[in-house]
């Protein structure tokens, strides 16, 4: 204790001296935050007694920072996306703790950013992560009006955002030029929201393929803005009308369905119709035969991601956009 008192107090002596997190010690002074009145009262006691000075105190708490990011999910996810959001998050959240942040998790649809709003201008956060983009982004819009800092999981339009995203055009593009050069000259489409930016960078990954084999691009056997099962099954019919070599759907989520359809038709795969997927998760992980695919490391993702926001926390330079790497997996759905 002594030796304390000689010195400056940092956030790190204190939390150090009652064995409690930098985050803990911030949320006491600042008032703001969830923290325990007890504990809140031993901090304020503590620094008291040794002489605090807020002149003294690090940058960060100079700054009453929360030591808190928020992420923003989008409330229109499916089941079958839990698995890639639960596994960014982990990347999230493995990176936030070891800085001492805490996460506060929020929903929003793609046209409503109210309970965003409430975080911001409640100050629970230091940054945000959107984990969803749209064409038309109000979130983006709204969080720029605030100078708050944040990333988004996915790629915008933007050029005055941080985006952390894997290359979903190239993977696809590169996907898909593969299956081209196995002869299978007309592979169907079939997809999810066009809204979603993830959605746009796929679907330019399918054209430009087909631009650089030299095959003209036939709109009749490509399906967009189909997500629900009986959207996806009249789409399967009418590429089946079509005579499609291959069925190549925009997710996973489609890619289940595709399937399902198929098998009610009698139609076997690879036999009668290939089929792959332009995303690779535990959904299609025990399915018979194994659907080609594209791996991408969604906990990479979440890690890079949280790790640029930080680096903005603190006022640093970062890469305007970071594209994460992917993995073409050839199973026997395309054999």
């Amino acid at each position: 204790m002594e030796q304390l008192n000689e010195k400056k107090l940092t956030i790190s002596d204190v939390a150090e001296a009652l064995g409690v997190s930098k985050s803990t010690v911030s949320r006491a002074i600042s008032g703001k935050g969830r923290i325990g009145k007890t504990t809140r009262e031993r901090v304020l006691t503590y620094i008291e007694k040794h002489n605090y000075k807020p002149n003294v105190l690090a940058k960060g708490l100079a700054q009453l920072k929360t030591y808190n990011i928020g992420v923003m999910l989008p409330e229109d996810y499916s089941v079958v996306d839990l698995p890639f959001f639960q596994t960014c998050l982990i990347g999230i959240e493995e990176t936030a703790v070891s800085m001492d942040y805490d996460i506060l998790l929020t929903m929003s649809r793609e046209n409503d950013c109210g309970q965003l709003v409430r975080m911001v201008e409640n100050h629970k956060v230091d940054g945000i992560v959107l984990m969803r983009t749209f064409t038309k982004d109000i979130h983006i819009e709204y969080l720029k009006s605030q100078g708050i800092p944040f990333v988004t999981v996915g790629s915008t339009n933007d050029q005055d955002v941080i985006q952390v995203d894997n290359d979903h055009k190239n993977a696809c593009r590169e996907l898909i030029s593969i299956l081209l050069m196995k002869k299978l000259s007309r592979i169907g489409l079939i997809g999810g929201i066009e809204s979603h930016v993830v959605t746009q960078n796929r679907l330019k990954g399918y054209i430009e393929a087909h631009k650089e084999a030299g095959i003209a691009l036939n709109q009749d056997i490509v399906f967009v803005n189909v997500e629900k099962e009986i959207m996806i099954q009249r789409a399967v019919e009418k590429l089946l009308q079509e005579q499609v070599d291959c069925i190549a759907c925009l997710d996973d989520a489609v890619c289940m369905h595709v399937l399902n359809k198929l098998r009610k038709e009698h139609i076997a795969v690879p036999k009668q119709m290939k089929v792959a997927s332009f995303y690779d998760s535990s959904i299609l992980e025990n399915n018979l035969p194994s659907i080609t695919s594209l791996s991408f490391n969604a906990r990479e993702l979440g890690t890079v991601a949280c790790k640029t926001l930080m680096e903005l926390i603190e006022g640093n330079a970062v890469k305007q956009r970071t594209l994460l790497g992917y993995e073409v997996i050839l199973k026997e759905s395309t054999m």
